[in-house]
């Protein structure tokens, strides 16, 4: 089977035409050994959760890239930490040349950390995610994104943004998730969805978190995430966590980092620059996959989804990781993602913040837009100066709401 279109490919292209080399980093099982193939399927590929990859480049890394200057790609390069270091002499040694080396990287913190400490201003990294629904689709990349980055982008240009997908697409990506296996192979056999991610969450547990954190209370960290699934979506009180956990909260701060780490749960922090409020400071999060989510909260079929209390903050969510997907896939840099709450209840779902300004972004799992949700987006551009703000739903058409807030189906995302 052809391997589906990825947006993320004509970034990973344009910055290997500025920087010596890239790093793709994600989730396991998303898809980055398929995408760094299929860009370069001429390369010289090494994994190094191979047994003879990794000896071969550990065992005398300097001589390995004397003898292959450019043009590999090493897979999983998280398992050999030393990687970047070497790397970085080899890079000095012909700086000037551009596109040398693409690295993947998956479930492991360090892995960023190492390259931003051994390889700054040498490499560019992206993070993959599972697919967005308009991949899994076959669809074009959304012309809402190019559009948000444009700094001179006004509100009426946005006006005859596309409709991609239709509704049922829409709900049946929100409802099984993006992980590319259990989508493609789930669709000839259903079962296989359930038992693919069964599989996920235990090797996530046992052989991913084992291996990174050898000294983690495996029992306890299972039982975080399985009650992280019905807080997902919601502003996360460790103190209160820890209490039903039996464990402090200094560890469950710990635990959460890891989580997000290792790209399985989304901390989303508080924005909280807006001088004239008082907001909560405290951060939400939620699983970076929906599909994930709904099989730890045992949600087989979308009517069951659709009636089940946590509905409305699971699409908010999808959608929130929607819209984070398709602006990585951009070009636009320093963009960062908060939610925004005052301690008097006003609430956005999300606060895009870089250099082209702020958006807020309110998201509803119904049709027809709420007056309250219309007064959080009107106080906080009132407030913050912001040139619009935006309401996702399940509308059928893109709507000029007021003079700055707009309508946008998340059929559109």
């Amino acid at each position: 089977m052809k391997p589906k279109k990825r947006f993320l490919g004509p970034k990973i292209l344009k910055l290997m035409n500025l920087f010596p080399a890239v790093a793709v980093v994600g989730a396991r099982q998303c898809g980055k050994s398929t995408l760094v193939k299929s860009l370069y399927p001429d390369w010289k590929y090494y994994d190094l959760e191979r047994p003879d990859d990794y000896r071969l480049i550990s065992d005398d890394p300097l001589s390995f890239f004397r003898l292959r200057p450019g043009n590999i790609i090493i897979d999983e390069a998280q398992m050999f930490p030393e990687l970047f270091s070497v790397l970085r002499s080899v890079i000095d040694q012909d700086r000037s040349t551009r596109g040398r080396f693409l690295l993947t990287g998956s479930s492991s913190p360090k892995i960023v950390q190492g390259m931003s400490e051994s390889l700054a201003g040498r490499i560019a990294t992206v993070e993959l995610s599972a697919f967005k629904a308009t991949e899994y689709y076959d669809a074009a990349f959304p012309d809402l994104y190019e559009k948000l980055v444009d700094p001179d982008v006004c509100i009426d240009q946005l006006m005859d943004c596309s409709q991609l997908l239709d509704l049922q697409q829409m709900y049946r990506h929100w409802l099984l998730g993006g992980y590319p296996e259990p989508r493609i192979t789930g669709e000839q056999d259903g079962a296989f969805h359930g038992l693919w991610m069964d599989a996920y969450f235990n090797d996530f547990v046992s052989r991913d978190i084992r291996q990174l954190f050898p000294k983690i209370h495996s029992h306890r960290f299972r039982l975080l995430i399985q009650s992280l699934a019905f807080q997902s979506g919601q502003i996360i009180n460790r103190s209160t966590l820890a209490r039903s956990l039996e464990i402090s909260s200094v560890t469950a701060g710990k635990y959460l980092e890891i989580l997000h780490g290792t790209f399985l749960w989304r901390i989303l922090r508080s924005f909280e620059k807006n001088r004239l409020k008082r907001v909560q400071k405290m951060p939400k999060g939620f699983f970076r996959d929906s599909g994930l989510l709904h099989h730890l909260l045992k949600l087989r079929d979308l009517d069951s989804l659709l009636v089940h209390p946590a509905a409305g903050a699971s699409f908010e969510s999808f959608i929130i990781e929607e819209i984070i997907r398709g602006l990585q896939c951009t070009l636009g840099s320093g963009i960062d993602f908060h939610y925004y709450r005052t301690r008097d209840g006003s609430e956005i779902d999300l606060i895009v913040e870089a250099p082209f300004g702020l958006i807020p972004i309110e998201v509803k799992l119904g049709q027809a837009p709420r007056p309250r949700a219309l007064t959080a987006l009107q106080t906080f551009i009132a407030d913050t100066g912001a040139r619009f703000g935006i309401l996702i739903n399940n509308a059928d058409r893109i709507e000029r709401l007021t003079d700055a807030i707009i309508q946008i189906p998340a059929t559109c995302l």
